[in-house]
């Protein structure tokens, strides 16, 4: 969410910024907004002028009652009757702009980074670079659930009876092998001086509306019925959320976490769940990072946080590649964000794997996240990025390590967290 000042003094610059992201039918809640707050100022300024003719007449009324000249006192009354009527007219007023305002200023989107390349969608962002070679090797590839069937690693037919579409029972080696990647990320983050968390899996509504727009809102949170309540849809949310309504003191900047969880999405308008595969679920579980740091060093750990993923998967022999988001595809409360996307040698292209984002300040605003610094008080950046997200990652873990004969290798990092095994056959 923006600063109402910064709309107010920069409104083209806002809709500009509108313009890059094709949200044209945003530009007139720029207008709209600037105009509520004009209202919105011109009724304080009337409430304080009302509130201090009430102290002015209150005395009168004291020196009238002093002097035994009740008719005028009694007119006095009358006076500051009716401006205690204006004044509770004009709260109420007041209310309910401000609240159109909030509601219009959730909606307008980030001003994003002058880095990020202008597109329409997905389909027009921008491959940054390549870490490891590609490989498409001289063997058939099988789809991923045919690999993990041989290990009979996989149950989407009693999953589809027990849940329906978009769940799995994960069984054997493969179950195994999803723990052990899960494991082995939890202290790769950790050995990079994040501090590991295990957070809430619920949240309730005022963090669901502070870390993300309404649009993704709807199309990916499971509510609770009859509770102020969320499932997660990833963890950062409830990361971010520790945060909510506190002041950090600016030297014990910048607090990085890591975090494993499982996660839940409606997959709303993902063009369906595969009914054999495990890319698109409703359910999954990853290991996440967050920062919450100063805003003069959030495009450096921007720069940290995605290459953590990088390094990650190529400990795991994984070939991958960074994908800058374009302005069209960024979330309305991102200002920057990069997609990492892992080798596939069946599809012999990438597909994603994780996602790397910084928000500025846009979700420190919303949750009341403030930092003391030395110099006053402002609001945090906030930085998320996903380590690892097993079953994805199984897909792309499969495919690069399947050998001729149909075993998969383990390579040595991952070796100790599946029990010393080098393959799994």
């Amino acid at each position: 969410m923006l600063d109402i000042k910064f709309v107010r003094n920069n409104p083209d610059t806002v809709k500009e910024n509108i313009k890059k992201k094709f949200q044209d039918e945003k530009l007139p809640l720029v207008d709209e907004v600037i105009e509520l707050d004009k209202r919105n100022r011109e009724i304080k300024q009337e409430v304080e002028a009302l509130r201090a003719d009430k102290n002015k007449i209150s005395k009168q009324i004291g020196a009238c009652m002093a002097q035994g000249k009740k008719e005028e006192a009694e007119e006095l009354k009358k006076q500051v009757e009716a401006n205690a009527g204006r004044t509770a007219e004009l709260s109420q007023e007041e209310k309910e702009v401000e609240e159109k305002i909030k509601k219009i200023m959730m909606v307008i989107p980030n001003i994003i980074d002058p880095s990020v390349p202008v597109g329409k969608d997905d389909s027009e962002n921008v491959e940054l670079e390549r870490f490891g070679e590609p490989v498409v090797p001289d063997y058939e590839i099988p789809y991923h659930t045919e690999i993990m069937e041989k290990f009979n690693g996989i149950d989407l037919e009693s999953a589809g009876k027990v849940a329906g579409n978009g769940f799995y029972y994960l069984m054997g080696d493969i179950a195994r092998l999803h723990s052990a990647v899960i494991s082995y990320a939890r202290d790769f983050m950790i050995n990079r001086g994040f501090t590991y968390c295990v957070p809430p899996f619920m949240i309730r509504s005022n963090v669901v509306t502070g870390v993300m727009s309404f649009a993704e809102m709807d199309a990916m949170m499971y509510k609770i019925e009859g509770e102020d309540l969320y499932l997660i849809g990833t963890s950062e949310h409830s990361m971010i959320g520790k945060f909510i309504d506190t002041m950090l003191p600016e030297e014990t900047l910048p607090r990085t976490l890591t975090s494993y969880s499982p996660c839940f999405r409606k997959e709303k308008g993902a063009h369906g769940i595969e009914e054999r595969g495990v890319y698109r679920i409703h359910q999954f579980e990853k290991q996440e990072m967050i920062v919450v740091c100063k805003p003069e060093e959030s495009m450096e750990w921007y720069e940290k946080l995605w290459k953590n993923t990088v390094d990650f998967f190529r400990t795991l022999d994984i070939p991958v590649r960074t994908l800058e988001c374009c302005s069209g595809d960024l979330a309305d409360l991102k200002v920057k964000s990069c997609d990492v996307e892992a080798w596939s040698p069946r599809q012999k292209k990438y597909f994603e794997v994780g996602s790397c984002s910084n928000l500025g300040d846009a979700q420190a605003r919303r949750l009341g996240i403030r930092v003391k610094g030395k110099d006053g008080k402002y609001f945090a950046h906030t930085l998320n990025n996903t380590v690892v997200a097993p079953p994805r990652m199984l897909i792309a873990f499969l495919e690069n390590n399947l050998q001729a004969d149909g075993s998969v290798r383990i390579p040595e990092a991952l070796q100790p967290y599946m029990g010393g095994m080098k393959e799994i056959r």
